[in-house]
């Protein structure tokens, strides 16, 4: 006995959240959860954050920074100017991991960081490294520090995807029914009530 053919099911609009999106901006899957779309979220969460811990570890926690170059107040790209953003593509990528690469931008625009003897780690995080140090670095360690900063910048080049997952919001698939078959009143409703005329 075959079944009735059934009409293909119809997805329903949502509407765009920009606050989701921001949300998920900062913290990846942070809009997702936002909408109550836990299991999404948490896995948004913990695999984009994870892929960009693991690729800072990996890069000895110092490829994670935007480049400046010395100079006096006339210098567009010195310390602390908004030039200085694009000598370091690789911040442009990573960027979009939100929150967790905000410190390169702290470091960046001198703003008070821990004290270096009590809090070293802290006090370098995301900061500049000099540049021979980071060199010799690369020089005596095999290919890990290179697929680091890549790990990073594709970790936040994929929170666009999660960013534009949580603006759109969920699809709602509505259920299908069998084709050619218009929708019966109930029974109850046909028949009219006494007295009616």
């Amino acid at each position: 006995m075959s079944s009735a053919p059934t009409a293909p099911a119809t997805a329903t609009p949502q509407e765009p959240s920009l606050l989701a999106a921001f949300l998920s901006y900062l913290i990846p899957g942070l809009g997702q959860i936002y909408q109550g779309r836990y299991g999404k979220g948490i896995l948004f969460m913990v695999s984009l954050l994870g892929m960009f811990m693991l690729g800072q570890a990996m890069g000895n926690w110092q490829n994670v920074y935007i480049q400046s170059f010395e100079g006096g107040p006339n210098n567009p790209r010195g310390p602390g100017s908004v030039a200085a953003l694009v000598n370091r593509w690789h911040y442009g990528g990573q960027f979009w991991i939100g929150i967790a690469a905000w410190p390169a931008l702290w470091q960046h625009f001198n703003f008070s960081v821990p004290n270096k003897d009590d809090h070293p780690f802290w006090h370098n995080f995301q900061k500049m490294p000099n540049e021979n140090d980071v060199n010799q670095f690369i020089v005596n360690s095999d290919k890990t520090p290179d697929l680091g900063w890549v790990y990073t910048v594709v970790a936040g080049m994929l929170n666009i995807l999660v960013i534009y997952d949580a603006y759109a919001g969920p699809v709602v698939i509505a259920p299908s029914r069998p084709a050619g078959k218009e929708q019966t009143v109930p029974e109850q409703a046909q028949t009219k009530p006494e007295g009616a005329g």
